[in-house]
């Protein structure tokens, strides 16, 4: 029954030929179900907390969202360098690099994982009074961290597995494992919060056992398939060679999303500047809302990474124009339709999480974001396919600069003297779409260097 359970037999996803439009969306579909349900275990804990929590706690929850992103995407970026140079070997049929990529992987996720626990848990305290987070917030947001980043090891183990798993095109997988882990979340928010009464303890440490179930599930998958990325416990080592390469990849990826989760930061700061529980509760359950459909959105972006890299790796570029068109299309789509969805439906969502005052700054925030959506999933294809192509600097300064450093001059300038929430929220739309143009004309220029070089490898072949 185990065995049948972790599907020791599968078959990979061909992602150079064939029919790319059906493809991408057998590809992306369970990613984008796998990103939601991660995003429940969040959303859970804020329904849980604002329902039946202490008054205060879910400001204090939510106060930390981008403070954990900040301190982890540096190291799930490299998750996204492993997914490259995984697909890259399996494009060019060489076995031998798969298996020393896929063991590097695992070896860099317990060190990484490892390395926040003692971090996370020892500064956590440091970072929030940073943020200027409300003195009636910190306290029980500095517990939520602390138990939050002791449950690491399983959130890295996780994000570098189903990242192996998305170089060969199994996406099913982590989806199954996630939906029982959810389950597992949520029940479990229900029994801490509810019944032991553990408030912002109670949901930090549901999150860290549905995370150590689905980190479970992926490794022993890993160890007991029969597939080019297979696991074998006694390998795990640190390959120089294929961590630098994944590093090239990943780190400018890392910082990136590190760097944009700074610019958060910022603005979580002017959020809290309001001086106003009702205003943090707000903003934090808007972006919830907003999370459900950014995941969609993305699982497009991780389809334009993969399938690039594979094809780069079988040195078939011409693919990569219609995949990146593809992939623009579904998340201009999804974008779209969720969005505005999400807009409609909003005063029933935002009541999920929270009621009272804070439902008006939540659809504050909603309105601006949820009508523009669309621009920030058009932003993300190219980053995907630049990275595919194995230009993962570049994506990473045009996002800094569009981004991060826009958004902080926003900030100090615009923000600061006309404030208002909805001033702040509108530096957002308008970092995406200047962002997006640069991304765009850069994919054009690497890929015409590319296509050249295929060319040139064909010639030297016949």
């Amino acid at each position: 029954m185990g065995i049948l359970f972790l599907g020791v037999y599968m078959k990979m996803l061909n992602m150079t030929e064939g029919n790319f439009f059906k493809k991408i969306l057998i590809f992306s579909i369970p990613v984008m179900l796998s990103g939601i349900l991660q995003l429940l275990f969040n959303a859970v804990d804020m329904v849980v907390i604002g329902q039946f929590g202490k008054e205060g706690s879910l400001a204090a929850v939510g106060s930390t969202s981008s403070l954990i992103n900040f301190i982890t995407n540096l190291f799930i970026g490299v998750s996204i360098g492993a997914n490259v140079v995984v697909a890259k070997s399996i494009g060019a049929k060489n076995d031998e690099a798969v298996r020393r990529n896929v063991h590097t992987a695992i070896a860099f996720s317990l060190i990484s994982g490892l390395f926040l626990v003692i971090f996370g848990f020892f500064t956590a305290r440091f970072w929030l009074s940073l943020m200027d987070t409300t003195e009636d917030s910190i306290n029980r947001a500095t517990i939520y961290l602390k138990i939050y980043f002791m449950g690491s090891i399983f959130n890295m183990v996780y994000n570098f597995g189903a990242a192996i798993l998305r170089s060969i095109g199994e996406t099913k997988r982590p989806l199954y494992y996630l939906t029982i882990a959810g389950f597992l979340n949520a029940l479990l928010n229900l029994l801490f919060v509810i019944v032991f009464k553990m408030d912002v303890k109670g949901v930090a440490l549901a999150t860290i056992i549905s995370q150590g179930f689905s980190a479970i599930m992926v490794i022993l998958f890993l160890v007991r398939t029969d597939s080019v990325v297979k696991l074998k416990i006694k390998e795990i080592r640190i390959y120089k060679k294929e961590l630098g390469k994944m590093v090239l990849v990943g780190l400018p990826a890392g910082i990136q999303s590190c760097l944009i989760s700074v610019s958060n930061v910022f603005i979580q700061s002017a959020v809290n500047s309001f001086k106003s529980t009702v205003i943090v509760t707000g903003n934090t359950a808007a972006q919830n809302i907003e999370g459900f459909v950014w995941t969609s959105m993305n699982s497009f972006y991780q389809a334009s990474i993969t399938f690039t890299s594979q094809n780069y790796g079988a040195n078939k570029i011409n693919n990569c124009k219609k995949i990146i068109l593809i992939c623009m299309l579904y998340a201009f789509i999804t974008g779209l339709i969720l969005g505005y969805s999400a807009y409609f439906l909003r005063d029933i969502l935002v009541h999920f999480y929270t009621s009272g005052e804070s439902v008006k700054y939540a659809n504050t925030r909603l309105t601006i974001i949820l009508l523009t959506y669309f621009l920030c999933g058009l932003m993300d294809i190219p980053v995907g396919a630049l990275r595919g192509l194995g230009k993962s600097t570049i994506p990473m300064v045009v996002s800094i600069l569009g981004m991060v450093v826009f958004r902080i001059i926003w900030i100090l300038t615009i923000f600061h003297f006309n404030h208002k929430l909805w001033v702040l929220y509108i530096s957002y739309p308008i970092s995406w779409i200047m962002t997006a143009l640069v991304h765009y004309i850069c994919f054009i220029f690497v890929y015409k260097k590319r296509y050249k070089e295929s060319i040139k490898y064909e010639a030297l072949l016949s």
